[in-house]
């Protein structure tokens, strides 16, 4: 009995925290007028408001692919909050949790938290206190409240939510996030792909490389379900993913050579006709290479993973593109990976996740370097702006009315003017003279770096529509944390983004502006700009020498700031050096 004492007796606290917290604020994701379920491949035609398939497919697909389909696998909400305790309150409708898999990742959440540079941070809920009963109840207390700007709650892997309430106490907000604007990455599995058997919601393979990749993931895994079959396939038609992920090969020992076959290729098939442009991943089982003595099973394996290469290698053969071979030794899983060894352990969704980041990086041609300037991330570090609603504002542009000319940059783009509106402009009439007649869109972001214009390339913005040219002038905010060598490393990886996705515009490259106190450094930095410029063959220009004096020194008075963001002055100036070189 004192063993257990602790956790008693923490509960106890969890209990007498959360009833002498009266000033309470709940906030039900199911009251809000927009889509907040990250994840969900439909937001409206739900018998439950956390199913995964619409209710239509309580008809369609077999009882078992149904009732699995309500299990919250894969879901997300996003909300901002600055307060330093948050509460949920929820209730499930099936059993906490399973023989080979812990309550926390049956029946728990996880929360993580991302920092007004991008970068991903884990809540535990340990000191706050959890509690499974037939309401859950997770408390997470002493969270910073100024370097947080997003929060990430994943819900549970094996079960239904019926209801879910979350709470900030009354002295701060929480506000409501929409769902993603970008293309989700849609994979239709096995109970590996739903999650089992990590610890937490946020271990399961999917939640991972959602987190590495920062794209949406719609996570449609059956638990011994994933069969490759017709009626589940023709929702996968429903959606438009950046890319689908067929991973059922686990699931199919159970048949014969030619079902396998048969089944296989129909899918492909099936989603090859509907989404003819969209990507196709197929993944082998990844257990043969783990060296288990389990011969009879190792053979099933070893078989279905055969067929499933031969599936792969016909299509190829014939004439099929864009689909994709993923193998069990790129996988990776060993002896050290699984939960009896089938699935994998947290060990074993880290080494699947890193598998898959591999390929798809190359399949969707993202790659990331291992300089901060070479790795694709969000930024929250402006009070001005929103910059989630201006990446989702700029997308929505680009398809009601595509640009002529993109000019990529950061504040000093940003404030310049033109569309999207911003809060700040300072050079409207330079702009209006000078970019407005020649189909410029404003793509500037106050406070960017070269790592978050490289993001949001990757996440749609230079997608659906065929530009001109593409002007590029990034790299300013990045000088106080990159050297010359990183920062040219990140320039050049964007610069091939932007080939990739335009092929056909023209790319000029403007030089970084001169600030006050780093002007040497700026010229010398611009030199090895040049020589980048001409080894990708692209044109470059430097109208920033333009705001300096003839000691080499910025002429304060073209400032607004004396040192950085030009003036209604400045811009006139760089308006009328860049305007020969934009495209007619």
């Amino acid at each position: 009995m004192l063993k257990h004492l602790p956790f008693i007796l923490s509960f106890c606290i969890f209990f007498q925290t959360a009833s002498a917290q009266k000033d309470i604020h709940w906030w039900n994701p199911e009251s809000t007028n927009f889509p907040v379920v990250e994840g969900q491949g439909w937001h409206s035609g739900l018998q439950n408001f956390y199913d995964r398939l619409p209710s239509t497919a309580k008809r369609k697909v077999r009882k078992s692919v149904w009732r699995l389909s309500q299990d919250a696998a894969g879901l997300m909400i996003k909300f901002r909050t600055k307060a330093t305790d948050i509460y949920v309150r929820y209730t499930v409708g099936g059993k906490l949790n399973l023989p080979h898999m812990p309550t926390t990742g049956v029946s728990g959440l996880d929360l993580y938290a991302v920092d007004k540079n991008g970068a991903w941070q884990w809540n535990g809920s340990w000191s706050g206190g959890f509690h499974f009963g037939d309401t859950i109840a997770y408390h997470y207390s002493s969270l910073p409240q100024d370097y947080i700007k997003e929060y990430h709650l994943y819900l549970p892997l094996y079960n239904n939510v019926k209801w879910l309430e979350i709470g900030v106490p009354d002295s701060a907000k929480l506000t409501p996030l929409p769902t993603s604007p970008n293309k989700p990455i849609v994979v239709y599995g096995t109970s590996i792909a739903q999650g089992a058997c990590a610890s937490r919601p946020g271990m399961a393979w999917t939640a991972i490389l959602e987190r590495r990749l920062h794209r949406p993931v719609i996570n449609l895994g059956f638990s011994g379900n994933g069969l490759l079959e017709e009626s589940v396939t023709q929702y996968l038609t429903e959606l438009n993913p950046k890319i689908y992920i067929l991973d059922c090969l686990p699931n199919m020992t159970r048949f014969p050579d030619d079902t396998i076959n048969r089944r296989l290729t129909k899918t492909i098939k099936t989603l090859r006709r509907e989404k003819p442009e969209i990507p196709i991943l197929v993944v082998q089982d990844p257990h043969p290479p783990m060296g288990m003595l389990d011969q009879k099973l190792y053979k099933e394996q070893v078989r279905v993973n055969k067929v499933g290469e031969q599936v792969f290698a016909k299509l190829k053969a014939s004439g099929m593109q864009n689909i994709y071979f993923l193998t069990a030794d790129e996988i990776g899983l060993n002896t050290e990976s699984t939960v009896a060894g089938l699935h994998p352990n947290d060990y074993g969704m880290m080494l699947y996740a890193a598998a898959y980041e591999k390929i798809l990086r190359k399949i969707l041609h993202e790659p990331s370097g291992k300089f901060t300037t070479t790795q694709p991330v969000k930024q929250y570090r402006s009070k001005v702006y929103d910059w989630n609603a201006r990446h989702a504002e700029e997308l929505k542009m680009n398809k009601t009315n595509p640009p002529e000319i993109v000019f990529l940059g950061n504040s000093i783009t940003h404030y310049w003017g033109g569309e999207p509106v911003g809060e700040i402009h300072r050079g409207d009439d330079s702009w209006n003279q000078y970019f407005k007649s020649a189909g410029v869109r404003n793509f500037g972001f106050s406070w960017d770096r070269i790592e978050n214009v490289l993001w949001r390339v990757y996440h749609g913005e230079l997608d659906g529509f065929e530009d001109k040219q593409v002007l590029i002038n990034i790299g300013t905010n990045n000088l106080a944390y990159n050297s010359d060598e990183e920062i040219i490393a990140g320039l050049k990886l964007l610069i091939e983004a932007v080939k990739k996705r335009q092929p056909q515009a023209k790319i000029l490259m403007i030089g970084i502006y001169p600030r006050k106190g780093g002007e040497k450094r700026v010229d010398a930095l611009n030199k090895k700009i040049v020589r980048l410029c001409g080894m990708e063959n692209i044109h470059y220009t430097d109208p920033g020498k333009k705001l300096l004096d003839s000691s080499g020194k910025v002429i304060e008075s073209l400032f607004e700031d004396g040192r950085l963001h030009p003036n209604a002055a400045g811009y006139r100036i760089l308006g009328k050096a860049l305007a020969p070189f934009l495209e007619k």
